[in-house]
């Protein structure tokens, strides 16, 4: 069997260890011959490869990023586009696709696989916001480095007694800031899930100030104010529909250091969370879900998703993956209310 791998949408820390996973065992094990798709569905739409073989994948397993390249491609934008990916993996012999990626990739995969095209997919992002598996991987890795950073501007905010807003990814799901924000110590957690209000984040900074210490505030990208909307960098769409989000953090700062008089200062992160080498957990995690993908495309079990249940891998329907947003239920933490806003 020839298989096809790529990756789309944002990168993200761990996509290489599922390639390598995916490639060791497909040839090692079931003797099946394997193609890079390069930068996502524009790989298969276009027919731009790269050779996918044992030699390609030896070392990548802590490298992050992804070999194969990425964007942000929706074959459905294009005129043709997917009897352009039907006719390329005919011509090229592919006859499965393992589809590395988030909401919007496995979204096309589920359309093709519903059209006819051969698709296993393996959920990635750093968000943690789909909902058919408990983690995706990628995930404990922005986490620990939000952290990291969350502990290093602790120190710079008390030094200068200023409050310190650490804006983190998370258009829908606040899971990053949730989980960076709980591990860092931060004094108030603002997620998409919840809108804000202002009034009760002040209340929280001048408090803090009250005991001699400067307060971090960690705010997901896509959070709000009770009577605002998302801040844009752009009001520009991307072939998924989506608006490039960016701003929230240093419009806090900025309200923040009228309504209380002390400095305020906006940290944004990124990119950074995005970069770097996996974390073990993650590592592992890519390793496992790219160990069971090449099973299931082995044994001719398309249309599904390798997914994390607990301890377990489990395949479950790439409808049932891209159906819904897991988004944080904010009901199952009420312990860290105050932290809300």
């Amino acid at each position: 069997m020839r298989i096809g791998v790529l990756t789309g949408g944002g990168d993200c820390p761990g996509l290489n260890a599922v390639i390598r996973a995916v490639v060791r065992k497909g040839v090692g094990t079931y003797g099946h011959e394997f193609v890079g798709f390069r930068d996502g569905w524009k790989g298969p739409l276009e027919g731009i490869t790269r050779p996918l073989g044992i030699p390609e994948v030896r070392g990548i397993l802590p490298r992050g990023g992804t070999i194969l390249g990425s964007s942000r491609t929706n074959p459905f934008k294009i005129e043709n586009g997917v009897e352009r990916i039907k006719q390329n993996l005919a011509d090229m012999g592919v006859d499965a696709l393992v589809a590395i990626g988030g909401e919007d990739t496995l979204g096309v995969a589920t359309k093709l696989t519903e059209l006819g095209v051969n698709v296993v997919g393996v959920p990635k992002t750093i968000d943690n916001d789909l909902g058919a598996t408990d983690f995706t991987f990628g995930f404990d890795t922005a986490v620990n480095i939000a952290m990291e950073a969350i502990d290093r501007l602790h120190t710079t905010a008390e030094s200068h007694h200023r409050t310190v807003v650490v804006e983190v990814m998370g258009r829908h799901a606040g899971w990053i800031a949730l989980h960076a924000g709980l591990a860092g110590g931060a004094n108030v957690i603002l997620l998409p899930e919840q809108k804000f209000d202002l009034d009760k984040v002040v209340e929280h900074v001048e408090t803090r100030f009250k005991t001699n210490y400067s307060p971090i505030i960690v705010i997901s990208e896509g959070a709000m104010p009770t009577d605002g909307d998302m801040v844009t960098l752009n009001g520009e769409l991307d072939a998924f529909g989506h608006v490039r989000l960016g701003g929230i953090g240093n419009w806090l700062a900025d309200q923040l250091e009228k309504r209380t008089g002390k400095e305020a200062r906006a940290v944004v992160l990124g990119h950074t969370q995005r970069g770097g080498t996996p974390t073990a957990f993650d590592r592992v995690l890519a390793t496992r879900f790219g160990l069971h993908a090449i099973d299931a495309v082995h044994e001719g079990d398309f249309g599904k998703m390798v997914a994390l249940r607990s301890t377990d891998i489990v395949r479950v329907p790439l409808a049932e993956a891209t159906r819904e947003l897991k988004t944080v239920p904010l009901h199952r933490y009420t312990e860290a209310e105050a932290f809300f806003g």
